[in-house]
């Protein structure tokens, strides 16, 4: 009995609300009458591009879409998604003090790695973590020996390198805290007998590292096992270690990288050409190794087996791509876990 009687409620309330005085209750609830904080919470989930956009609607929607908070993860690389940055470098430097003073994450195209934008990220960035300086399409170095100061706050810190471009000068200056991501030109050899420049100078630059939890070095051609064995010798706290593509790494050089580093949990050897001889030396039981890629290897299935059976704390494999990993090397693995 009592339905009826709340339906007609509801609708008397329906009335209500459409005509008070003869107007229409809906003008009063429109994205104009909205606080400043409920639209810049509705902007935090559009894109940079959306945002952009959404700035050029009135002065109002402008000063919303250029506040700080709505910029703490910004990509100026065109080529990725990213903003191209097409104005002076004078209107650029001015916007990262105010519009990308609360910066996290950046990432920089090779024509914005300069000095003077460094310069200006380290002392009116001072939330920056995250950095990555895109130098694959450099054909030349800015000079950095004037660079005054650099971000110093980061925790992790990536390399888009170049055929070509030595950044020894560069990587003088800075110094990193947690993660050191090197992105090679894997992709760009496509002759196993062209020649590979070391733009980076890793023997020197080991000396930087001493508080690295992460190193990956995905695809840079002319790494070695010296190189990655150097690195270790300077980072008693390595966790993580990436030698992805790395096709000069046979793994000579994991032995006494396992024995320094007793942190390291993550290990990632895909398409590396790893030595079986190498591979059993180690004694991998003694290791803390939990995640572990294989994939893409030449290792044999006595390999494999010697491997796989003395990981005890292993809780991640990829071994895909491999064409010695038989069903025996498969159900000796299971039985292990």
């Amino acid at each position: 009995m009592s339905q009826p009687h709340v339906g007609r409620r509801a609708r008397l309330n329906d009335k209500e609300l459409s005509f008070r005085g003869g107007k229409s209750l809906r003008s009063y609830y429109t994205i104009e009458k909205l606080p400043d904080k409920v639209l810049q919470q509705i902007f935090s989930y559009l894109s940079p591009y959306q945002i952009l956009q959404s700035g050029q609607v009135c002065k109002r929607w402008r000063s919303i879409a250029c506040s700080p908070l709505l910029w703490k993860f910004v990509s100026f690389r065109p080529n990725y998604g990213g903003i191209q940055v097409i104005t002076q470098c004078k209107h650029f430097l001015h916007l990262i003090g105010t519009q990308f003073s609360e910066l996290r994450i950046a990432e920089l195209s090779t024509d914005l790695i300069t000095p003077n934008v460094l310069y200006e990220m380290a002392n009116k960035c001072p939330r920056l973590q995250h950095l990555t300086l895109d130098f694959s399409t450099a054909m030349q170095l800015h000079d950095f020996t004037d660079l005054q100061s650099f971000p110093s706050r980061l925790r992790s810190l990536t390399l888009c390198l170049s055929e070509n471009i030595f950044l020894e000068g560069f990587l003088s200056a800075i110094e990193m805290r947690a993660q050191w991501k090197t992105i090679g030109t894997y992709e760009k050899v496509e002759d196993e007998e062209e020649e590979v420049y070391e733009t980076v100078n890793v023997f020197k630059l080991k000396q930087y590292l001493p508080n690295l939890r992460v190193v990956n070095l995905w695809g840079v051609p002319f790494i070695t096992d010296e190189h990655v064995d150097a690195i270790s010798s300077n980072c008693a706290h390595l966790e993580c270690l990436c030698v992805n593509y790395c096709t000069k790494v046979t793994g000579t050089c994991l032995k006494l990288v396992l024995q320094r580093c007793r942190k390291l949990k993550c290990l990632f050897l895909a398409h590396t050409k790893l030595d079986n001889a190498a591979v059993k030396a180690i004694e991998w039981e003694k290791t803390r190794i939990e995640e572990l890629d294989v994939k893409g290897t030449e290792l044999s299935s006595d390999t494999l087996i010697s491997l796989l059976t003395r990981l005890p704390h292993l809780r991640w494999l990829d071994a895909s791509w491999l064409e010695n990993m038989t069903d025996q090397v498969g159900a000796l693995h299971c039985h292990g876990l």
